[in-house]
């Protein structure tokens, strides 16, 4: 376990003794495990994976897998992205309206006083996952 963790530290770009004090541990215990000296403690191993919660277990405690947990997090263009949100919204009507409504944009040029917003950039998803941007003033 002590080489998966002096790779952790490498991966992180942490020091002992930053890590030390990330998981509430003395130097010197970070110190005696990095040398060999002594093996971490079931306590030791349950303040890392409760600070570092992206840490995979099964490699910290088994060398199993990968170091990194997969994320959760669901990816923008995933099928499985809950669409329900979608419902709410009320069909653009086409027409001169929209371009009446975009020719009003300020593009970022200086011209404008401070305390105005004005539109960085604008991007539209279209269902078969292709997306456009617009950026004023370009």
């Amino acid at each position: 376990m002590k080489e998966r963790i002096l790779q952790f530290l490498k991966s992180e770009n942490k020091s002992s003794a930053q890590f030390a004090e990330e998981i509430g541990v003395q130097p010197s215990s970070i110190s005696h495990i990095l040398s060999g000296r002594n093996k971490p403690s079931l306590d030791f191993v349950t303040r890392m994976l409760e600070k570092y919660k992206f840490l995979s277990t099964e490699w910290l405690l088994f060398g199993k897998g990968n170091m990194y947990m997969e994320p959760a997090m669901q990816k923008l263009f995933d099928e499985s992205l809950d669409m329900t949100i979608e419902t709410d919204l009320k069909p653009i009507k086409e027409g001169p309206e929209i371009r009446k409504k975009t020719e009003t944009i300020v593009p970022d040029n200086g011209d404008y006083e401070q305390d105005k917003p004005s539109v960085e950039k604008i991007v539209w998803f279209f269902r078969d996952k292709s997306f456009k941007e617009y950026t004023p003033g370009r």
